[in-house]
């Protein structure tokens, strides 16, 4: 029997996730099979393929900083990916899921730079604050970082850093419009392709240096889903949103197959090889992980550390208690 005072109601949601494979792989089993221009693939083998009940999800794939940004502005946005660098800002609004997650173990975005710029080399050149650097957002994890390595000291000249969507950035380095890029998603195995350096990876440095897997992104959900649809939404969403990365696991063959799309058109607009079913694969692994799942402890102190860090640097604001529901 329902609650007369928080009866259960039906939900149509929306779940914005990065237009990379990662993402597009661990949620298409509750959206159904969607391209990267947002369209829904046709026919009964494109629909979810678990029973979500009275919920519906529907997959809005796009940039990770446009998604910061909504979330912050807007909160409009049922679940959401986010950079970790983000969360202080809409912790109030947002509850972070335990699952979803990015993490770079030992690995992450890099800095690179054309293979004849002998004057980048390494994080000291990167203070050079007369070199441009191309940045995929000002909010992402990828650009906290790469603030606490070069410094704030070496951050005053704010417009030498030229914020763009993530696909442009390996464009953008190539045709000298920029001195070097901090690539993120696929970029961070591609950049080779169109004849590039890595500077420095982010999340080697971190690790060296912390010896702490790199947060990057996280998957978020509206704090009010009990009062939106009835009390216990909010738990029936999460199992809802574990369920579909178990299910993309255990169907990896198909789930891969399904996510090259979104890995060959990440590649036309940044120029670059068209990637194999085995790239993608190798890629995936990278960051659908065991963290992913579930961040337990070992993710939740690393999101701790990261953002204690930034917020005590002046980068980000305070991020309290890190929690995971």
């Amino acid at each position: 029997m329902y609650s007369s005072v928080n009866p259960k109601k039906r939900g149509d949601l929306n779940l914005a996730h990065s237009g990379d494979p990662d993402d597009a792989f661990m949620w298409w089993p509750i959206t159904g099979k969607v391209g990267p221009d947002g369209v829904p693939w046709k026919g009964d083998d494109a629909k979810a393929v678990i029973d979500c009940g009275r919920f519906t999800f529907k997959a809005i794939p796009g940039d990770i900083e446009e998604f910061n940004r909504r979330a912050a502005a807007y909160g409009d946005l049922d679940i959401t990916a986010l950079s970790v660098r983000t969360w202080p800002e809409v912790r109030q609004r947002y509850a972070m899921t335990a699952c979803g997650g990015s993490f770079g173990e030992g690995y992450g975005p890099k800095v690179v730079a054309k293979n004849d710029r002998y004057d980048i080399e390494g994080a000291e050149s990167l203070r050079d604050e007369a070199f441009k650097v191309a940045i995929p957002g000002k909010r992402t994890t990828a650009f906290l970082v790469l603030s606490l390595l070069i410094g704030k000291t070496s951050m005053f000249r704010k417009e030498r850093f030229i914020e763009m969507p993530f696909d442009r950035i390996i464009p953008a380095v190539v045709s000298g419009e920029v001195d070097a890029g901090l690539v993120i998603h696929e970029g961070q195995t591609s950049f080779a392709d169109a004849d590039l350096k890595q500077v420095i990876d982010l999340g080697s440095w971190w690790k060296q240096t912390r010896n702490l897997p790199l947060p990057l992104g996280i998957n978020a959900i509206r704090r009010d889903f009990d009062g939106r649809f009835g009390d216990g939404s909010q738990a029936e969403v999460l199992g809802l949103l574990r369920k579909s990365i178990d299910y993309a696991l255990a169907h990896r063959s198909e789930s891969i197959h399904y996510t090259l799309p979104y890995a060959v058109e990440n590649a036309r607009r940044s120029g670059t090889q068209v990637p194999t079913i085995e790239g993608v694969d190798a890629y995936v692994s990278m960051y659908v992980t065991k963290l992913t799942i579930d961040m337990g402890d070992a993710g939740r102190n690393a999101i701790q550390k990261l953002l204690n860090e930034g917020h005590a640097a002046g980068l980000c604001d305070h991020p309290g208690d890190v929690e995971a529901v």
